[in-house]
């Protein structure tokens, strides 16, 4: 009986504490609760602001990774275009003596039958890589596409004028591959439409025998007309003299028997 009293007796402090802490579950107050409601639900909304913030930050990055991604894409593919423009305009720049041999060729009636045919399917192939030819007699002068390897002044014009093309120019679209060899002609108020030429720049002779050929070729021209007039005028003074020589030479005759007859008149 001892020994049961003696464990009733250390049973009771638990009892006490438990009843303790039914005491304290028991002192919570309304406004404890709903104070611990509003720190759980102040918690919460910091917890959305934080993950709000996130994700903005998430999406501008996004955002700027999308748009860098574009223009790499768009550089990508113009540098892509821009080197295959280079290859070609290479690949027709080489070609371009060849263009100008056809040209010669078909000047002096070289180009007949199949390689006539020939010719056209290659220069046709090559207009439609984009080669496209230009410098025509009469176009205005340009700097930017002609080289002027003459220069000549010349009434009848308004402005700088081609008058005769040397060798063709041609371009790529926008680039210029080779410039036109040209002579220029600009306006003059002298009436003589011979104005001798004036060579504006020396042309290389490797660079444009054709040109430095013409311009030898119209010099010896030019140099023939005047033999040519300055002859023709000592020839029409020579016939002058010579008529006004026999017509004297008739009338002293006619003279000189005019008092012989008057004479047997009487």
């Amino acid at each position: 009986m001892a020994d049961d009293k003696h464990d009733a007796d250390d049973a009771r402090p638990p009892e006490d504490g438990a009843a303790a802490e039914g005491g304290a579950e028991e002192e919570l107050t309304v406004e404890d609760i709903l104070a611990a409601a509003s720190d759980d639900g102040q918690a919460a909304d910091d917890a959305v602001l934080v993950l709000q913030a996130t994700l903005e930050e998430r999406t501008r990055d996004l955002q700027r990774i999308t748009a860098e991604f574009q223009n790499y894409r768009k550089r990508v593919e113009r540098d892509k275009a821009r080197s295959g423009e280079l290859a070609t305009a290479g690949v027709l720049q080489s070609l371009l003596p060849v263009l100008d041999d056809l040209d010669r060729a078909r000047e002096h009636g070289d180009l007949n039958g199949p390689f006539g045919s020939v010719a056209d399917q290659l220069v046709n192939a090559l207009t439609k890589q984009g080669l496209e030819a230009f410098g025509v007699k009469g176009d205005p002068f340009d700097p930017q596409i002609h080289e002027a390897v003459a220069h000549m002044q010349m009434p009848g014009v308004d402005g700088p004028t081609c008058i005769d093309v040397m060798r063709s120019g041609y371009r790529l679209g926008d680039k210029l591959l080779r410039p036109a060899l040209v002579a220029v002609a600009e306006p003059s108020d002298e009436p003589e439409p011979d104005a001798p030429a004036e060579p504006e720049a020396e042309a290389d002779p490797d660079e444009a025998p054709e040109a430095v050929e013409a311009e030898v070729v119209e010099a010896d021209e030019a140099d023939a007309a005047a033999e040519e007039e300055a002859e023709t005028a000592e020839s029409d003074g020579a016939e002058t003299v010579e008529a006004e020589a026999e017509a004297e030479a008739e009338e002293a005759p006619a003279e000189d028997a005019e008092p012989k007859g008057k004479k047997k008149k009487k």
